[in-house]
């Protein structure tokens, strides 16, 4: 029969713990409190006297997508420490994690609680919130163990020890907690909202700067891609499984762009995350298509679905007829809304994905042939292929001076490498 939560009063558990730390059965050394080893008392109460503590990393993903999908208030899990349906719900999602492996070669928590029982305290505070063992107090309770063992911390301990200890305990490879990437994540952001500087918090976790850094920039990029493009504010569960590497590239791939083709980079990369089951290969493989190859990723994209980049015939007529492929300084900066409008589509969006992807894996092509020598054909092949599609029926009367010269550009540009190849065969 599964675990039901029953609630003891704060001042019910706080005395019962005072009580037993005057007479612990033991104390044992802790090393991660203020920065100074110590020593703990160890104490054994009922099973049901300890509250789970709702700051938890490790459940921040499943609380953010409880609250997203049945509409709960956003501090649902933050301001129901102390109410018991609250507490059953975490409950439910610490054994949910408790019964998964992290890995094929990883036993499930609650196997091995099955077979070996508890071996060490879960620590807790003085007032019996959980700071690290939340799961494992989950899997005894799922068990129908009857008590538990607890390390308790001093009765001053503030939010921010509590943030620290967690922190020092991830950092610590013999004590590392199982986090997926977006709890990783939210504990940077949580010690950094303490005024904690990269540097403080990568000499904490054991980790560079300029990790600490990026993995800020990666939350940032997440909440983007939930909110504008998934739709799905807050609903973290829908990326962590294998989108971390795709984030944390993202930030460095838009660095240094105009803010146009940043956000366009940014749906070619959220386009072909909703797609990594069609690439044929690593999603890691396209990064340069929604990095240094992004603009020539959307020019090709919009040549696929007939979509202009550039303001339609007779916007501007002055500026078209002046127009010529060799005065690229004078001509105005291409508009991606078309393409994006059409990703997001209903209707169009499958026909723009797979363009889009075609169009990547053509850049990425193009740009290997650069290395190998083949790149000159690959081009003049792709320019004889879009002037195969031209269809000059459909051309505006007003647009016909701009196309004539355009034609002469590529006439001299032809006679041009014609010449080049005659002298180099």
């Amino acid at each position: 029969m599964p675990y039901e939560v029953k609630l003891k009063a704060p001042a019910e558990r706080e005395a019962v713990i005072a009580k037993g730390t005057k007479s612990p059965a033991d104390m044992l050394p802790f090393n991660d409190f203020r920065g100074k080893p110590t020593r703990l008392p160890v104490i054994r109460v009922d099973i049901g006297l300890p509250i789970y503590r709702m700051a938890n990393f490790r459940t921040y993903s499943h609380q953010q997508s409880e609250i997203a999908e049945k509409n709960l208030v956003p501090d649902y899990f933050t301001a129901g420490q102390e109410v018991e349906s609250v507490q059953q719900v975490q409950h439910d999602i610490l054994v949910g994690l408790a019964k998964k492996g992290v890995a094929d070669s990883v036993v499930p928590v609650i196997k091995v609680l099955e077979g070996e029982g508890q071996t060490e305290p879960l620590l807790a505070t003085s007032g019996g919130v959980m700071v690290n063992g939340n799961r494992r107090l989950a899997a005894l309770r799922e068990l129908g163990y009857k008590y538990v063992e607890l390390m308790i911390l001093p009765a001053d301990t503030t939010a921010a020890d509590i943030l620290d200890i967690e922190a020092s305990l991830q950092g610590k490879p013999e004590t590392k907690l199982d986090y997926d990437w977006i709890g990783d994540g939210q504990l940077i952001l949580a010690l950094r909202a303490m005024g904690r500087t990269p540097e403080e918090i990568g000499r904490k976790l054991h980790r560079s700067p300029k990790d600490i850094a990026n993995v800020e920039q990666a939350m940032i990029e997440a909440d983007l891609y939930l909110k504008e493009w998934a739709r799905k504010p807050g609903q973290y569960a829908e990326i962590t499984e294998d989108a971390e590497q795709v984030f944390k590239d993202l930030p460095a791939r838009v660095a240094k762009k105009d803010p146009a083709l940043a956000h366009a980079s940014r749906v070619i990369a959220w386009t072909l995350y909703d797609n990594r089951d069609s690439l044929g290969g690593r999603l890691y493989n396209f990064n340069a298509a929604f990095g240094a190859l992004a603009a020539d990723v959307l020019e090709r994209t919009a040549t696929t679905l007939n979509i202009p980049t550039t303001k339609p015939p007779g916007a501007e007529k002055a500026e078209i007829d002046d127009l010529s492929i060799d005065l690229d300084d004078d001509q105005e900066a291409p508009s991606y809304d078309g393409i994006i409008e059409a990703l997001k589509s209903s209707v169009l969006r499958e026909k723009a994905a797979q363009a889009l992807i075609d169009s990547s894996i053509t850049a990425l092509e193009v740009a290997k042939g650069q290395k190998d020598g083949k790149a000159a054909l690959k081009a003049v092949t792709e320019a004889n292929t879009k002037l195969l599609s031209v269809d000059l029926s459909r051309a505006a009367t007003s647009s016909y001076s701009a196309i004539g010269k355009q034609l002469q550009s590529i006439d001299a540009l032809v006679k041009k490498l014609r010449e080049q190849l005659a002298e180099m065969e």
